[in-house]
């Protein structure tokens, strides 16, 4: 049975404890040490990934986009263990490359730890989660368009972390302050893509 986690330095030592028994790492086998029946720990592990150097990856933030939406769609509808489909379970990265980055994440990590606690809890609870799934869902439907617009993965990574962490936490605050950047980054990428295209 997987030990909760409580915080994100734990989730971050979770995968690395994966990255470091194989050559390469599968989104399968982090999701299964993260655990597949907690949306939090999920939500937290796919913007670790999309915080991290490894959002550069071409392909790796529609993939998480993919992954978030799937999950989204699947807690909105009151699912208690999230599936994903094989091929997204499969797609792997080298152990060297994810251990590089979850090094680099690990002093944020810490000093974000500091700050989470139990508060302003009805904006993670109850409807406050339908809330939340929804954020996740737009985030994840612009993911692609996140390939072209510089910095913009990073920030989504920074936000389903932070919505992740809402969940672990019972932070409502972090919550908050996610719908905000949700809002702030979405008004971007339509701005720019206005841009473009007119």
């Amino acid at each position: 049975m997987t030990k909760e986690l409580k915080n994100l330095a734990q989730l971050i030592d979770k995968i690395g404890t994966v990255a470091a028994d194989s050559d390469r790492v599968s989104l399968g086998m982090v999701m299964e040490a993260v655990g597949n029946r907690s949306f939090g720990p999920l939500l937290a592990m796919v913007g670790v990934i999309l915080f991290s150097p490894l959002s550069g990856i071409p392909g790796m933030p529609t993939i998480m986009g993919v992954v978030v939406l799937l999950i989204a769609v699947q807690l909105l509808f009151g699912r208690k263990k999230f599936w994903l489909p094989r091929w997204l379970l499969v797609r792997s990265i080298g152990r060297k490359k994810m251990g590089k980055a979850l090094h680099r994440l690990r002093p944020a990590a810490r000093f974000i730890d500091r700050w989470l606690k139990p508060r302003l809890t009805f904006f993670n609870r109850g409807m406050g989660i339908g809330i939340l799934a929804t954020a996740c869902i737009a985030i994840a439907t612009v993911m692609p368009v996140m390939e072209i617009v510089p910095f913009s993965a990073t920030s989504a990574g920074a936000i389903l972390t932070i919505l992740g962490l809402s969940l672990i936490a019972g932070d409502g605050l972090m919550a908050l302050l996610a719908y905000i950047l949700t809002t702030v980054v979405l008004v971007v990428i339509i701005c720019q893509v206005w841009q473009v295209l007119f």
